[in-house]
């Protein structure tokens, strides 16, 4: 039995044991999701898979914000799981139905005046959706039409590749240290991961959000196109990265990843153990509270 907020590993079938396709022909027109599509849809996330193509649309649509709150995760892993096991899918875009933001990052009620057992809940679904998106043997590519603080920032840096809006109004970051939060090793290790250790090192500590064009160019998302444009280019990519063989490519993503999976599974209680500690602290509970109050004056 599973603790709560955990789903069972995915039995996954061997890296070269998932189905195999020839790359879209290049007289078939951008948009790759034309043919049937098998769709399923939860409260908070609606997954489009075009079994002919091998690639599925994952869309957040939980407004206002796309805010990851236990429920939101769970879903995530949920939809995660259930195309890492159809042999149909080979890719996932991952993007948001809500205008402006792609996700908020996790959800600050999850974490504000709650029991222990909630928080123990809450933070493992938050580590099971990192390590089934970051551990994914699917293509990822991350569609990014709006804003993306903290944890959304977490999303979009677990996957293969990202394309961002190209508007300067939006804005993506792990910002955790303007809310007196630090960000976790697994957070800081997929951060290094994409933009290097000096420029992930200060824009950590400084909590900083970056504007598209500034992130495009720290190498925080890998290209910038018109937001019309967004799903276009991504399905582009996406027929690019699945012109490879998937055996090759898994296993390399396999060989790049592992480590920094690997250290989180290794630690994941002593890391619940001390998110509990550090959420806990009245401080803290109280940096937390003000910002939900500068949200509610915000709104009002």
């Amino acid at each position: 039995v599973c603790p709560p907020g955990v789903l069972p590993l995915c039995c996954r079938p061997p890296a070269w044991d998932r189905a195999t396709r020839p790359p879209p022909s290049p007289l078939q027109p951008p948009g790759l999701l034309l043919a049937p599509c098998r769709s399923f849809s939860n409260n908070r996330i609606q997954v489009e898979l075009d079994e002919s193509s091998g690639i599925a649309m994952m869309k957040f649509k939980s407004p206002p914000v796309n805010s990851l709150s236990l429920e939101f995760l769970t879903e995530f892993s949920i939809s995660l799981e259930k195309l890492e096991n159809n042999r149909a899918c080979r890719g996932v875009i991952i993007t948001s139905a809500v205008p402006k933001i792609f996700s908020s990052g996790l959800d600050i009620t999850e974490m504000c005046g709650k029991s222990m057992e909630h928080y123990t809940e809450f933070w493992r679904a938050v580590q099971e959706m990192w390590l089934r998106l970051y551990g994914s043997s699917m293509v990822t590519v991350a569609a990014v039409n709006g804003s993306s603080p903290a944890g959304g920032c977490l999303v979009a840096l677990s996957c293969d590749y990202r394309i961002m809006a190209e508007n300067p109004k939006f804005s993506i970051g792990l910002n955790e240290a303007q809310l007196g939060i630090v960000a976790p090793f697994w957070f800081k290790d997929t951060f290094v991961n994409v933009v290097g250790h000096r420029i992930a090192e200060r824009s950590l500590q400084l909590g900083s959000l970056h504007p598209a064009p500034e992130a495009h160019k720290l190498g925080l998302v890998d290209e910038l196109v018109p937001e019309e444009k967004l799903m276009e280019k991504a399905s582009a990519v996406m027929a690019q990265w699945l012109a490879l063989p998937d055996h090759a490519r898994q296993l390399t993503k396999t060989m790049m990843r592992k480590a920094v999976l690997d250290r989180l599974v290794a630690h994941r209680e002593e890391d619940i153990k001390n998110f509990i500690t550090f959420v806990s602290k009245d401080s803290i509970q109280k940096s937390l509270r003000m910002y939900m109050e500068m949200l509610k004056k915000r709104k009002s």
